[in-house]
């Protein structure tokens, strides 16, 4: 997989103040975790921007800090500023190259069903899957055809085909994706409130 870079920036002083002095200079204080200690920095808020549209778990990043500790690195958390659509804090986890990890990636759908083209309904159940590779071995994401899925067929985990580098560990019988016809929706959601109605008169009664 790609593997983007990004400079850091050694900070010292950790207490709130300092942390919201950076934000206000351009800057996201961030730490380090790992088989290490931790390691304190901060990031350019407008290189990360431009160079993170999305964030998810499974870019590999290539952290080097004041221009010489280098890092390879996974986004684990970040907090966010909603108002301001901005990332006020992340933590990366270090990977170590050789060693296996856990990670999420996304799950896409290529391809159109036909089940769908005869009225279907299409629905995505999982729409990120847990793994366990090598940092090198990171998809991107998962791509799920859909173009032989009529009504009443599903795609589950075990029917996925995945390099033989890359584990699954969601459970196997769980499903990823599913056309099932509308008319069915329609009654078992009429079945629901006839059971909910029931219910309520029983309740009524006592």
């Amino acid at each position: 997989m790609e593997q983007k870079t990004l400079a850091g920036y050694n900070r010292n002083e950790l207490k709130k103040g300092p942390a919201g002095r950076l934000r206000r200079e351009g800057k996201i204080p961030a730490v380090i975790y790992g088989h290490n200690e931790p390691v304190h920095i901060s990031v350019d808020m407008t290189e990360f921007d431009s160079k993170f549209k999305t964030i998810s778990e499974n870019t590999l990043i290539q952290i080097k800090v004041d221009g010489k500790e280098e890092h390879e690195v996974l986004v684990k958390d970040f907090q966010e500023n909603m108002l301001r659509g901005e990332v006020t804090h992340i933590d990366f986890f270090e990977v170590e190259r050789g060693k296996t990890l856990k990670t999420r990636v996304p799950v896409i759908l290529t391809g159109t069903s036909p089940g769908v083209k005869e009225g279907g309904l299409l629905e995505h159940h999982q729409h990120e899957l847990d793994i366990e590779c090598l940092p090198k071995d990171i998809p991107e994401t998962i791509e799920v055809d859909i173009s032989a899925l009529n009504i009443g067929d599903s795609i589950h985990i075990e029917d996925l085909n995945v390099s033989d580098d890359i584990k699954i560990l969601n459970l196997g019988e769980m499903v990823v994706v599913s056309v099932s016809s509308i008319r069915e929706e329609v009654v078992v959601s009429e079945e629901e409130e006839e059971t909910e109605e029931e219910t309520e008169e029983e309740e009524a009664e006592e």
